[in-house]
């Protein structure tokens, strides 16, 4: 069938129909009409025919660096929110923190095989802002912070200068911080920089020694406070950079006989269901994941309809969850 075919069956004009697949204006009766026969029928516009008419695809290109990730499934919740509201769709490009792979993903996207591209960007080499720069179809960049590109991201130094000074106005004055690569300027950087600031400005000594980089595994928060434990053993307080790895510090702690949080307070970053259900509970920093996934979808649709000119930078707020893995018996 055609659209001229459906016209007749409603008793419409062809243009009406077409009005009705585009969401243009038409009067209630034609669009019941309209309907009723596409209901009965089936039909369903040729996709392909669109795009050509129109230039453009309805898709809309997410590129992440893990799916495992809860803190991910939250932000792609909040744009499917947005996207399935609008009658976009999302093509998801998973890295598995490959930098090589965003940088591949960027670029056939950018081959206008999207209308537009939300990323949850890590680390910004020179070729990422290369393609960036070069790009022909609009970005929006989530969970980082890039001058000149519009962005929606945490307030991670406020977090963990936040989380930190929980600890110390507890009692707490030999701290550690198991973080992530400060090539992330967002899980790395700032929360190092945000936990340092607070330590520092209590007077804490030892800080920057007291410090490891872990991988976003539980695996890697228990080897490294292994090593942190072995080195500092009257650490009585550690601040992680994200909740799996602080979950990996309370596995270490218990195996080894260490209380928590009587010896040795524990917090992490991410709010994952996975801090709800530690033994004790676990201390973390709740970010809007899933606001910054519906921020994101309505402004990339506002920069493909001609709406968003100017350069956004969002700055999400965050809450602290305070839980037994840092309250004194």
């Amino acid at each position: 069938m055609n659209i001229a075919e459906i016209a007749k069956m409603a008793g419409v004009s062809s243009a009406a129909v077409s009005r009705y697949f585009n969401n243009g204006y038409i009067s209630e009766e034609k669009r019941q009409a309209i309907k009723k026969v596409v209901d009965e029928t089936g039909y369903r516009p040729s996709a392909q025919a669109q795009t050509l008419r129109t230039k453009k695809t309805k898709m809309i290109g997410v590129i992440l660096p893990r799916i495992n990730s809860p803190a991910m499934g939250s932000v792609v919740s909040g744009i499917l929110n947005i996207l399935d509201q609008n009658d976009y769709r999302l093509l998801l490009a998973n890295t598995q923190n490959n930098l090589k792979k965003e940088i591949e993903y960027l670029e056939f996207f950018s081959d206008k095989q999207v209308d537009g591209i939300i990323f949850a960007a890590t680390v910004f080499t020179g070729k990422h802002k290369k393609i960036l720069k070069n790009l022909r179809i609009p970005i929006v960049i989530v969970g980082q912070k890039l001058p000149g590109y519009h962005c929606i991201y945490n307030d991670d130094y406020h977090a963990a200068y936040d989380l930190t000074k929980l600890m110390i106005e507890q009692g707490r004055t030999k701290l550690a911080y198991i973080g992530v690569s400060e090539l992330d300027e967002a899980a790395g950087l700032e929360r190092h920089t945000g936990f340092l600031s607070a330590a520092k400005e209590a007077g804490l000594d030892e800080v920057d020694q007291r410090y490891e980089i872990a991988a976003f595994t539980i695996e890697s928060g228990y080897e490294k406070t292994k090593e942190l434990m072995e080195m500092y053993p009257d650490t009585n307080g550690i601040v992680c950079a994200t909740d799996y790895i602080a979950v990996g510090a309370m596995k270490y702690l218990a195996e080894h006989g260490i209380r928590v949080p009587e010896e040795v307070m524990v917090a992490g970053h991410g709010d994952s269901d996975m801090s709800q259900v530690t033994t004790p509970g676990l201390t973390t920093v709740h970010f809007a994941y899933e606001k910054n996934g519906i921020l994101a979808a309505r402004m990339i649709l506002d920069m493909i309809s001609g709406k968003e000119q100017d350069i956004k930078e969002m700055k999400l707020d965050y809450s602290l969850i305070v839980r037994d893995s840092t309250k004194e018996k």
